[in-house]
Parts: structure tokens; sequence; C-alpha cells
């Protein structure tokens, strides 16, 4: 039944669905023209609230941009290809695969979820090399699945903007009250809702696995071998490996201060520990820039893209329209239903604003006095929230990009199974805030 419907699905999206810079443009006609109807905004209005939007997400994108390239680039050294093989070597035929892949995915995105999009894109490359017949769209979007779990996990954006002391307009709605993360990514409710997905997604993904029309992959290698006796003065140098050690030192030395004062991981400090990976293992400046440029090619849709979400975003948050989703399920929740209404609010929002910080910052000036008002307890309200955040990513091409860049797909060719997660996902989640908050 279930490969019957993610074959289903896949049919309906090879053929439907646009490429995901349509589809980015489709929803902000949706966005535009509904704020337009609904929330008495101008066309002019509108028009502002995008371009002002437009821009906002830069910073981000060129992140994201990193993340992909010095991925991809770290993935092409010897020694990670290495490590990566020897992953591979522990399984032999597709259901292995798409089983440890999603795992891994899992526990890598819960740790972060930067690092968990790279891993599970790297290791679901490795493995489709080594095991022929497994499908790679379907080992992509086993390595997407573990995404779900991002934000009940350590770089959980809501959580831990509840445990920062930090005064702004959010933390006043709490009067000052630090919610500490034992309420929130540690509790018992939460970790439930993470060992359910982490049982039951490999279950889910290994069921789709289709049994006929295999897509294969084909990796494409980088090619470093060059005479050396042929190399000029300027070549030698770019030969030379005390030039990426420099980098590398200096690059390792601001690493260690960071960590020995305590910070933890966020999306500069994973970039430049791909890069200082990146450089070491690539041993000279040359093997660098080579994988480097060929692994930059799969950037062009978060450069493309990001750009028109945040115009997006803008005009769903400018508009009011964000609030006016979150105010009906407000409005017609009780103390019961509230967290689950929550949930549900959210995974449309998360639509719309695919931002898990920009979400909250929406949604939370509406959630908090309503969860006070119904006596819901503020941590739970909040948590809804966030894993209504990472349930609709699962059809939302925002966060697939960098993944789909690493993996050479378009998103048509996951979307069929990452339906199915979505759904099944949905449902897992949704009833177990509903019985556990």
């Amino acid at each position: 039944m279930i490969q019957t419907c993610a074959s289903f699905f896949s049919r309906i999206m090879q053929r439907w669905l646009p490429d995901a810079f349509l589809f980015a443009i489709i929803l902000s006609l949706i966005v535009f023209f509904s704020g337009v109807a609904f929330q008495d905004q101008s066309i002019i209005e509108m028009t502002n609230h995008w371009g002002d939007g437009l821009w906002k997400l830069l910073s981000f994108s060129m992140q994201m941009v990193l993340i992909l390239v010095l991925g991809h680039t770290l993935a092409m050294s010897q020694p990670i290809q290495i490590l990566l093989a020897k992953l591979a070597s522990l399984v032999n035929t597709p259901a292995q695969a798409v089983i440890l892949v999603t795992f891994i995915s899992i526990i890598a995105a819960w740790i972060n979820w930067g690092f968990g999009l790279v891993v599970g894109a790297l290791v679901a490359r490795k493995v489709a090399s080594q095991v022929k017949q497994v499908h790679f769209p379907l080992l992509i979007a086993s390595a997407y699945s573990g995404f779900l779990v991002w934000h009940g996990g350590l770089s959980g954006s809501i959580p831990l903007k509840l445990a920062s002391p930090t005064q702004d307009s959010l933390n006043s709605l709490l009067n000052g009250q630090v919610i500490d993360v034992s309420l929130t990514i540690f509790s018992i409710e939460n970790l439930i809702i993470v060992a359910a997905l982490l049982i039951s997604l490999p279950i889910i993904n290994l069921l789709m696995l289709p049994k006929s029309g295999i897509v294969q992959f084909e990796e494409k290698e980088c090619n470093q071998e060059i005479d050396k006796q042929q190399l000029s003065p300027a070549e030698k140098l770019e030969h030379n490996p005390i030039i990426s050690l420099c980098l590398f030192l200096l690059c390792s030395l601001f690493l260690f201060n960071y960590f020995s004062s305590g910070k933890g991981l966020n999306l500069n400090i994973i970039n430049l520990v791909l890069l200082t990976l990146a450089l070491i293992f690539h041993v000279n400046p040359y093997n660098f820039l080579t994988a480097f440029k060929q692994a930059i090619s799969g950037s062009s849709g978060i450069i493309l893209q990001f750009p028109i979400y945040a115009g997006l975003m803008g005009m769903m948050v400018q508009s009011g329209l964000a609030d006016s989703i979150s105010h009906w399920f407000v409005q017609i929740s009780t103390q019961d239903s509230f967290p689950v209404l929550t949930f549900l609010s959210a995974g449309i929002v998360n639509f719309f604003v695919p931002s898990g910080g920009g979400q909250w910052a929406v949604q939370a000036p509406i959630v908090i006095p309503a969860a006070t008002d119904l006596s819901v307890p503020i941590h739970q309200a909040a948590m809804a929230v966030a894993w209504g955040d990472a349930w609709t990513n699962m059809i939302q091409p925002f966060w697939a990009l960098p993944l789909l860049g690493i993996a050479g797909l378009n998103i048509r060719q996951i979307m069929g199974f990452c339906t199915v997660i979505f759904i099944w996902s949905g449902v897992l989640i949704g009833s177990l805030i509903y019985f556990l908050f």
C-alpha cells in the first residue's frame, strides 16, 4: 500500500509539480493576491512588502551556499571518500541502504540541522554508488526525511530562543521567564516524538522502495591527476601543501578558542569546520579549488530562489496574513485542542514563512497569550509550533535545495516520496501532540 501511494504521488509530482523556482513564484502570487483580497492591502502595499523583504535573506543565502559547496567539496576529498566507502560497505541491499541513510540523517539533523542536510546527502551519494540497485531519488528523500526532527533537536531555534535570557519583544511576552531546554528539547514528550520518528521513518521509507523504474546514481569523479614535472613556478605554488596548511592552522586555532569558550554550533561555525577539513583533506590549493569549482555548480537554486522566498515572507508578515491564519486557529481552540491546532497552524504558516526563527516571531505574540488564557503550558505551545514548522518542510522545497544541489536531482524526483513522509509524519506527530501535550 505504501509503495503504491508513493508511486501514485511520484507520477503526479513528475507530471504537475513545476521547477522549485516556478513553485516559489506561484506561492508568491498566491500570497500577493491573498493579501489584496483578505487583508485590505492595495497592490502597491503588497508590492512594497515584497520589495522590503526581498533582500533580507542575503546573509542566510550565502551561508546556505557555503554549506552546500563546502560540504560537497569536502566529500570529494580522498579521506572522506574512504570514510564514506567504509560506511557504505555496511549495506549490501537497497533496503539496508534506505534504513542506514534515514537513521544517520535523523541523528545528524537532531544534532544540528545544517549538519544533517549535508551529512544525509553525502552518505546517500556514497551508498548509492556502492549499492547499484537502490533508487537514488528515494535515498535522497530518505536523507531529507531526517530533517523532520531538527526543531526538536539541539539546534531548534524556538526552544533555544525560549532558553535565552536576551531581552527583546518576544521574551518580554514571557515577563522575563526563561524556559529551560529540559522542558522543551529534553522533555519526555519531545523525546517520545523524536523516538517515534527514528523508529517509523526508516520503515516508511523502506516500504516505498519501487519495484521497477530504478534511477541509479552516477558519480562524477574529480580528476586531480597532473604531471608535476610540467608545472610553472606559479602552478607549483598552487600545488604546495604549505599554503593550505597555513590557512588550516589559522582556522583550527580560531575553532579551538571558540569551542573552548563553551560556545555552540551555528551556521557560520559549521561552514568554518567544513572549510578547515576541506583544506587539509585536499592537501593543496589546486585540489581544493578543483573540487570547489565542481561543487559550486549545484548552488544555483539557492542563489536564485532564496530572495524570492524572502519577498514572500515579507508579504506574509507585513500584510498580516500570517497573523490572520494564527488567530483563526486560536479562535477555534479549546484547552485540549490548542496544542494540535497550533501544530497545524504552524505547518500552514511554515509553507509561506519557511524559517523557524521568522515563524516564531510571527506566531509567538499570538500563541503565548492564547496559551496563557487557556492554561496550556507555554513550553508545550512553543514546541507545537516547532513541530509544525518542521512538519511541512517535507513538501516545501525551500530546505531541500541544498540537499538537491549535492545530489544533482530536481524537486520532482523526490517530492512523491516526501508527500508520503509528510502524510505519515503529520498523523504521527499530530496524534502524539494531542495525547501527550
